[in-house]
């Protein structure tokens, strides 16, 4: 039968952790959640943009189309 592995004691002599380092990391990461919930929120607002922009086009084509009719029928009197 297999016997289990002899467990290694972590060495006292480990280099000590950097103070700040856990701070730079909590701000580094915090920031990179920032960012992105920022270019998620950019993306939603340029998509409604876009879509806004092409709901105006369509609008001034329409009225386009109904005042070059509207010209038609009196030139001709359709």
């Amino acid at each position: 039968m297999a016997q289990p592995a002899p467990r290694r004691e972590a060495p006292d002599d480990l280099i000590p952790l950097d103070p700040s380092a856990v701070e730079r990391a909590y701000h580094f990461h915090r920031a990179k959640r920032r960012r992105r919930v920022r270019r998620r929120q950019e993306s939603t607002l340029a998509h409604l943009r876009f879509y806004l922009v092409m709901l105006v086009l369509v609008a001034a084509a329409i009225a386009l189309v109904f005042a070059t009719w509207h010209e038609i029928k009196q030139l001709f009197g359709i």
